[in-house]
Parts: structure tokens; sequence; C-alpha cells
């Protein structure tokens, strides 16, 4: 994968996609497409970003195996779902790399990465030199359902989404405590609405099937949020517009 003359293409409508595509566009050289079938024929490098379905995952690994080059390498979010069982998935599992990131990339200095057991070690090379070419730099973790960051992080939220339930203390005080606590730089509930509920949704599902631990269950709050598809900053509704609702029908 040449850095001045690569093809990138990117598969998927959330915020994870637009945030990569971003990313990818500043560099000089690199030409980025998004959900256009006619380059993706000449990409040199695939990111897929679909969390939630499985169904809907299979059919964008199918997709990619139909459209692009065999020798292009496919990086897919494997924030519910190993990468090796992703690359099961693919006519083609030794260019599959599971990656985990939110929906707030572009400020975060590395994304975390994990190859599959079938990956060919060459594509890890291609995107190491890749993403350093655009100043981020790639963290290989082994491949477990969650990674690292993310799997911390919704951790994190699940509990304050508990908190909110059990009417422990508001939206605002729960996140106002964590950032004078923890000197954290937002609030857990707010960090959800950054990164998305719904990815935070999909990392804690992943983790609850693939572990059946019950501290791994999403509070059904967080479950509420995205079947409504209040998923935070994308929709500008979520936990936040979620109180504030409730309390008015509460008053009434």
């Amino acid at each position: 994968m040449s850095i001045n003359q690569c093809n990138i293409s990117i598969i998927g409508e959330n915020n994870i996609a637009r945030s990569f595509f971003t990313i990818m566009n500043r560099k000089e050289g690199i030409e980025v497409a998004r959900n256009d079938k006619d380059k993706l024929a000449s990409a040199h490098l695939v990111i897929e970003t679909h969390n939630m379905e499985q169904g809907e995952k299979k059919k964008a690994i199918r997709y990619i195996d139909e459209h692009a080059p065999a020798g292009a390498t496919v990086l897919t979010t494997s924030m519910q779902w190993t990468a090796t069982e992703i690359a099961s998935w693919s006519s083609y599992p030794e260019r599959v790399i599971g990656f985990g990131a939110f929906a707030d990339a572009e400020e975060a200095p590395a994304i975390e990465a994990a190859p599959a057991l079938q990956t060919d070690p060459a594509h890890m090379t291609g995107v190491q030199t890749l993403f350093q070419s655009v100043g981020k730099e790639v963290e290989w973790v082994d491949d477990e359902v969650g990674l690292v960051y993310p799997r911390i992080l919704a951790m994190i939220i699940n509990e304050a989404a508990f908190a909110l339930m059990e009417n422990t203390a508001s939206a605002e005080d729960i996140d106002l405590a964590m950032k004078k606590g923890t000197n954290y730089p937002a609030g857990p509930l707010e960090w959800a609405e950054k990164v998305g509920i719904d990815n935070v949704f999909a990392v804690l599902n992943g983790l609850h099937r693939q572990l059946g631990e019950e501290r791994y269950r999403p509070a059904s709050l967080i479950k509420k949020l995205v079947y409504a598809g209040w998923v935070g900053e994308e929709t500008e509704k979520g936990f936040y517009h979620y109180e504030n609702r409730l309390s008015k029908e509460l008053i009434r």
C-alpha cells in the first residue's frame, strides 16, 4: 500500500464513518470515498463501520468481497464481534483487521487495532504506516470483543446509566461528580452522547453475549435510547433529553 497513491473506501452511515472520512482527507495523495461502489473497485484499504446488527455486518463484509480488489486491506470495527469471527465471514480472511474507535476518533491520538488469527502481517504493516502518515498511532491489542478503550469506557458509562435509572443523582450531577472526582474531561453521560450511545450499546452487548457475565449487561435505559434512535450528539437527543422530557411529563 503506497501512502502517496492510496485509495480508501469507507463503508457506513454512522459518525465513526464520517470521522474516519475526515481523518483520511488530511493527507495529500490519499483519495477517500464513502459508500461509493465505483471507488470501492479500486480501493487499497476499506474501512467498514457497521456496529449494530450482525446480519448487516455480514452483508457489508460480503459486499466488500464482491466489489473490492482481493488484495485490499479490510479494517473493520470489532467492538461487538472479534476480528477472527468477522474474518470467518469473508472469502479473504487474511486481509481482515479489527479496530476499535468511537465517534471522537478525530481527537484521539491513536486507534486500537486487533489482527484476526487469519490476518497476514503485511496488512498490519500497511495499516500502521498509513495511520502514522495522518498523525495517528496504532495500538495493537489482542483480538477480544470491545478491545481496551471502548470496553472500559462503555463499562463506566453503563454504571452511570444504572445510577441515573436508580435515581442516585441527576444526569448533570453524575457527570459533575465524575469530572471533579476523577478529573475526567467529560462526565460519563456527556461522553456517551459524544461517542454515540449506540456504539456503547454495541460494545456492552458484545461483551455480555461473549462472556455471559452480569456485569456486562447493558442498562435498560441504554437499550431504550438506542431503540428510540436517541444516540447522542448525532441526533441531539440522549440521556439529558430523556431526563428533561421525563421531568416535564411528571410536572403535568
